[in-house]
């Protein structure tokens, strides 16, 4: 893999204090707030790690955004990635224990929205 040097990528930290907690906040702030993030996250959950598969699971989904959205989470600590050395290459995406008690309070989201609709 090649570095950029002159240029390196913006750096996003989820501002973790001396105890190296996460600052959940920061990461919704930062993260969640996207239609896609929430979207790449519950295909992640139901099994669809790669991704070409993530990009097809979606009209409007592009690679760019897909891959931006991808970045973030890993940076976040909220996915894994795993790179195979391959040809050609394979790179698949799983949730981190961090991520899963993301998706745990995604789905209270989901059902209070399910709620709300019914009422």
């Amino acid at each position: 893999m090649v570095t950029n040097t002159k240029n390196p990528p913006k750096k996003i930290s989820p501002r973790t204090p001396e105890n190296g907690v996460p600052d959940v906040a920061y990461v919704f702030e930062n993260c969640i707030g996207c239609k896609w993030t929430i979207h790449v996250l519950n295909q992640i959950r139901g099994g669809v790690c790669r991704p070409g598969e993530l990009v097809r699971t979606a009209t409007g989904l592009s690679t760019k955004v897909l891959n931006e959205r991808l970045s973030k989470l890993v940076r976040l600590g909220v996915l894994d990635k795993t790179s195979y050395p391959q040809i050609p290459p394979r790179v698949e995406y799983e949730l981190t224990p961090f991520g899963q008690r993301i998706a745990l309070i995604l789905d209270q989201v989901e059902k209070l929205q399910r709620e709300m609709e019914r009422a």
